[in-house]
């Protein structure tokens, strides 16, 4: 499946052998031994050290459940008469099917797929860039898609990319891709990254956003359920990132989720203005808009505390 896809997930190979992740794991870790694979967090890819892109029928297989869960907080996250751009990616498409429920909304795109799935929503402008068709992802790359968002100004960019560490940011394997991102990132005041949890501390050959520049980043809850994925929350958050936990599942009773997103309590790691919130956080779950973010100048989570104190505090789930 490695060969196939060029990355798999554990909680895919589990579901397709019939088995428990904890056996996936370790013959995953055999496999890695032998040199034919490496692990990387929360799933396996080629080894070699970047991770190779899979092609898009493949994509549309890998972490689907997460995919479908951060779109649906992401989404709220969007308001009536925004204007945004949209970068490619499966779970980028995933967003854009909710975002045909936003009246008023204007999206910049250079995904075909994106703009497909926003094709026939009355309320909803598309504009697309110009470009050189890249067929692996349906996207639109090259000196026209970049020269087309020269100029633009919208509130939020929402882009996915193939990996995301702390140290180096949002990365992705294709040159011409990681360039067109750069351009739609520059063009908005808040860069919010969509990635789920097998992204996480993996790494490829071209950065397109470096961590000082991400505002967001939206995953889901399994983040957490690995200690080296809840580090890497960890040193995202201390760099000033706010993060964003999308749960898998029905919400617990009582949760009121915004537009029908169905997100759960969310994260925030530093001040800034309101965000929409899916539901009441917890008591103790995370700052409110101009409190003093968890982990700074030795609090909860940072040189004096602990990982499981940090997450107890903002009422995560505990790292399994």
């Amino acid at each position: 499946m490695v060969r196939a896809n060029g990355a798999v997930s554990l909680r895919e190979l589990a579901r397709v052998v019939q088995t428990s992740e904890v056996t996936v794991r370790r013959d995953v870790r055999a496999l890695e031994a032998e040199g034919l694979l490496d692990r990387r967090h929360g799933g396996a890819v080629l080894p070699g050290g970047f991770s190779r892109e899979p092609g898009y029928p493949q994509k549309t297989h890998l972490s689907a459940a997460e995919k479908s869960a951060i779109a649906d907080l992401a989404a709220g996250l969007v308001e009536e008469g925004d204007a945004v751009v949209v970068g490619a990616g499966t779970t980028t498409q995933e967003l854009a099917r909710r975002l045909a429920r936003v009246p008023g909304l204007t999206v910049v795109t250079n995904s075909l797929l994106v703009a497909q799935a926003l094709a026939h929503a009355n309320r909803v402008e598309v504009v697309m860039t110009g470009g050189t068709l890249r067929g692996s992802n349906y996207a639109l790359v090259g000196s026209g898609a970049e020269q087309s968002l020269h100029g633009l100004r919208v509130t939020k960019a929402f882009v996915s990319g193939s990996g995301l560490t702390a140290e180096r940011g949002l990365s992705t394997t294709n040159m011409l891709s990681a360039s067109v991102d750069r351009a739609l990132v520059q063009s908005a005041a808040e860069v919010i990254i969509l990635a789920d949890h097998t992204k996480l501390g993996a790494d490829s050959m071209f950065q397109t956003v470096p961590t000082e520049n991400i505002t967001r980043l939206v995953t889901d809850e399994h983040a957490t359920a690995d200690d080296a994925t809840a580090r890497e929350l960890d040193a995202l958050a201390d760099c000033g990132v706010q993060i964003d936990l999308a749960p898998l599942g029905a919400p617990p009773p009582g949760d009121t989720p915004v537009h029908g997103t169905g997100s759960g309590p969310v994260h925030h790691t530093q001040p800034g203005p309101p965000v929409r919130r899916a539901v009441p956080p917890p008591p103790g779950a995370a700052p409110l808009p101009g409190q003093r973010r968890p982990g700074a100048h030795g609090g909860p989570g940072g040189p004096g505390g602990t990982l499981p104190a940090r997450l107890a505090e903002l009422g995560l789930p505990r790292a399994r």
